[in-house]
């Protein structure tokens, strides 16, 4: 029956408006309307045959459209008709009415076919990725769709894509991607992949994968852009999940999603909550190589975070081509945190001169607000021709108090008590218009404009506890305000062909920066135009080896901590500032890319120039036992790296994925007359393999290397460690059981040193082993959520 089916589609587009040759004078129409059994909701794409009765082949065929309706015109006096969709059993119509030269089938109802399943799965298109000119497309085929997978197990399938049994998702071994939900900021994919659970693959029509994003984009832009692309008219009706996690240290936490699809609207909710412990131990030196004197610490601390979280959004579809989406969410953060800090004074014969206890208290609250406005257009003159205009504002706030005591216990240093207060609050605002123009069947231009403000400000204040009373202590107290408000207007243009392809585009962005020190009164202002080119190109060499090179110019803005001139005061014998003169960053990124697909094996391999202008750079000062830090620009940055990553499914039961990335770098730079030139590289490398085990059991094991390096005034040490997952699945994978081990062995440890020819600094810190239990589950046609202790 499969068989035949899959006949009838491939029939279907070979033979569409063919094979008349039992035509008759009389034209007959035949129409109808394709529906589920259980759910009504209508099939789009449904698959309708009409046969000869007597040779059993088809004479033409059609598929019902959006709202599952079809019609179509036929010329023969000997046929029959089938009605049939991937999943579900045929329908077939050998005896029927004809009325006025119209056969009227009205409403069929399918049922899905559990039995054949399997087979579908097996047979049916496979899943391809394709070069478009400035990103990768992933075209979702029936061979993850009909398994009932969900949108992290897509994404693991994506070359260059990689997602952790925890559901972090990485592209290129960096996990600081941007995800998008058809092409937007959203909700669904803000939340450390949560609401991702609510998404099944077969609501997914492509995934676009975008290392080097064009002038479209932010030209801040971020380590690369996912974007999942959802299928326009799938009707669910009612998805869900709900997970519970349990941990050590805390990782506990309960999660709730669910997505109620309509035919007119689409409604989306989430709640959250739970417990998290990060504890630390960290270590320290500061050594006075002129002196011979030394100041070095050891300590541990545990931060406490308990958090809260709802949202609720709804898509409504005005018709077929206008769709508003509103949606707003709120999270509430309570944070402790504590620590104790053991401080040692030497002299320069390696002698015990003072020592003392440094003990922090610090707590913090953190309310959190986002809501967004969408409209949609889409035309009927080209379907991918379209208009958007989206509005989305956010809000943060962090009140937080911190008490430090310092007790004596060797020398004459007093004890001291000392306090913090902090009131930051942020506001962002994005208003965005994209337009998309096709043309000439090939041709393809895009316009738009995006305005973004942001307003910080950080109220900060410390006090020093003298003779019983507390003492405001002005010269490290003040509010520091921040208020960017950039606008951006772009064009791009693009040939798109059967094998070859360009793109070119200019995004002009305009920047105003304003900062405020309000109790001495010290402005500064900013305002900088530039233009943002960025061109693309792509050839298909065949269906196995394509290229894809690229360019664009990025940015790198100064943000609110790199400005601000105050920090804490947690230690104060390694103290970070800001600089209120820094300037952004420019770089000119260059990226030559191919992929190979070669049997059961996807490989990638990237050539990459990034040039970087006034590059941002900490400098380390020193005196009296004290290291300060602050941003400086300084000369330039000239990086030239090659990057592999391949994944390998050799049976079904086994897959090996790999990541290999390694860079040279030449700097220049001066800075007041000192000359900080050098040469360097650094490399880094991961390999996971994943095992299916028999009793539907998932086991994953990863490994992360990454290399030492040199930095301007010192270097940062390698790193090596590993991850392990244990996953089941039961009641046919709408109950899911999770464990994972987040360093396996405890060796990530953060070391860097700053050697110069007047002091040594050496920094150490540590987070430990993490490891968490989950059970997930998935109702109505939602998918359990396959990863533990995530954050909601």
């Amino acid at each position: 029956m499969i068989l035949n089916r899959l006949k009838h589609i491939l029939y279907f587009f070979l033979f569409i408006g063919s094979i008349l040759g039992n035509a008759q004078n009389k034209t007959i129409e035949i129409k109808g309307k394709v529906i589920e059994t259980e759910s009504k909701q209508t099939i789009e794409y449904a698959t309708i045959s009409i046969l000869d009765s007597e040779t059993k082949k088809p004479l033409t065929g059609t598929i019902t459209n959006e709202k599952g309706i079809f019609s179509i015109d036929v010329k023969a006096n000997n046929f029959y008709i089938e009605v049939s969709f991937l999943g579900f059993t045929t329908k077939t119509f050998k005896t029927f009415n004809i009325v006025n030269n119209i056969i009227d089938l009205k409403t069929i109802s399918l049922s899905e076919d559990l039995e054949s399943l399997s087979e579908v799965l097996v047979r049916a298109e496979k899943s391809q990725t394709e070069f478009k000119l400035d990103k990768r497309v992933f075209n979702v085929g029936s061979d993850l769709s009909a398994t009932g997978a969900g949108a992290l197990e897509v994404l693991n399938n994506v070359p260059s894509v990689n997602v952790s049994i925890e559901g972090e998702v990485s592209l290129r071994g960096n996990s600081g991607v941007q995800i998008l939900i058809n092409g937007k900021p959203s909700v669904l994919a803000s939340a450390d992949g949560n609401a991702l659970g609510t998404i099944t693959a077969d609501m997914i029509e492509k995934i676009e994968v975008i290392t080097n994003p064009s002038a479209k984009y932010d030209a801040a832009g971020t380590s690369g852009i996912i974007n999942i692309v959802i299928k326009k008219s799938e009707k669910k009706g009612l998805n869900g999940s709900a997970s519970l996690n349990v941990g050590v240290p805390n990782s506990n936490s309960f999660g709730l999603s669910l997505n109620r699809r309509t035919e007119k609207f689409n409604l989306f909710s989430q709640l959250g909550f739970g417990l998290r412990t990060y504890p630390g131990e960290t270590e320290s030196i500061n050594r006075d190589l002129v002196n011979n004197t030394e100041i070095n610490s050891i300590g541990d601390s545990e931060f406490d975070e308990k958090f809260s979280n709802i949202l609720i959004g709804t898509d409504y579809h005005i018709n077929d081509r206008n769709v508003i989406t509103l949606s707003g969410s709120y999270a509430y953060e309570v944070e402790d945190q504590s620590s104790q800090q053991h401080y040692t004074g030497l002299d320069a014969s390696n002698s015990v001169t003072d020592a003392w206890l440094r003990d922090e208290k610090t707590e913090a609250t953190n309310p959190k607000l986002r809501y967004e406005l969408q409209y949609k257009k889409d035309f009927k003159r080209h379907e991918n021709q379209s208009l958007l205009f989206s509005a989305l504002g956010s809000s943060f706030r962090k009140d937080q108090s911190s008490n430090f005591n310092n007790t004596t216990s060797i020398g004459d240093l007093p004890d001291e008590l000392q306090n913090t207060r902090t009131d930051y609050k942020l506001e962002d605002y994005t208003f965005k218009l994209d337009y998309v123009h096709p043309f000439l069947e090939h041709y393809t231009i895009e316009t738009g404009s995006q305005y973004v403000i942001n307003q910080v400000s950080n109220d900060f204040a410390v006090s020093d506890f003298e003779e019983g009373v507390w003492v405001d202590n002005t010269d490290l107290t003040n509010i520091f305000n921040f208020d960017q408000n950039v606008l951006a207007v772009y064009t791009t243009a693009a040939y798109e062909g059967e094998k070859w392809g360009i793109k070119m585009g200019i995004r002009l962005e305009d920047t105003q920066i304003e900062t405020l020190l309000e109790t001495t009164d010290e402005k500064d202002s900013k305002n900088y135009t530039d233009l943002f080119p960025s061109a693309h190109t792509s050839y298909t060499v065949s269906d196995n080896f394509s290229l894809q090179a690229g360019y664009s110019r990025r940015i790198n803005r100064p943000n609110l901590r790199s400005l601000n001139p105050f920090s804490n005061i947690r230690n104060n014998f390694n103290i970070s500032t800001g600089n209120p003169d820094l300037q952004p960053e420019y770089t000119n990124s260059y990226e030559l890319t191919s992929i190979h697909k070669i049997e059961k094996a996807s490989l990638n391999f990237s050539l990459y120039n990034r040039y970087t202008a006034d590059v941002i750079e900490n400098i380390t000062e020193y005196e009296d036992d004290v290291s300060i830090s602050r941003p400086e620009n300084i000369g330039t940055s000239n990086t030239t790296g090659f990057e592999f990553n391949g994944k390998y499914n050799p049976i079904n039961w086994f897959s090996l994925s790999g990541e290999f990335n390694i860079n040279f770098f030449d700097r220049q730079g001066v800075f007041e007359s000192e000359s900080f030139d050098f040469k360097g590289n650094r490399w880094t490398t991961s390999l996971t393999t994943k095992f299916k085990l028999p009793l539907d059991f998932d086991l994953e094991m990863s490994g992360d290397y990454q290399s030492k390096f040199k930095s301007l005034q010192g270097e940062t040490y390698d790193n090596l460690y590993a991850d392990l997952g244990l996953r089941k699945k039961i009641l046919k994978g709408k109950v899911i059981l999770n464990m994972s081990v987040r360093d396996v062995f405890a060796s990530r440890v953060n070391q860097s040193e700053t050697s110069q020819a007047e002091f040594y600094l050496y920094n150490s810190r540590k987070r430990g082993r993490f490891i968490t239990f989950g059970v997930s589950y998935g109702f109505g046609k939602g998918e359990a959520m396959e990863f533990s202790g995530r954050r909601h």
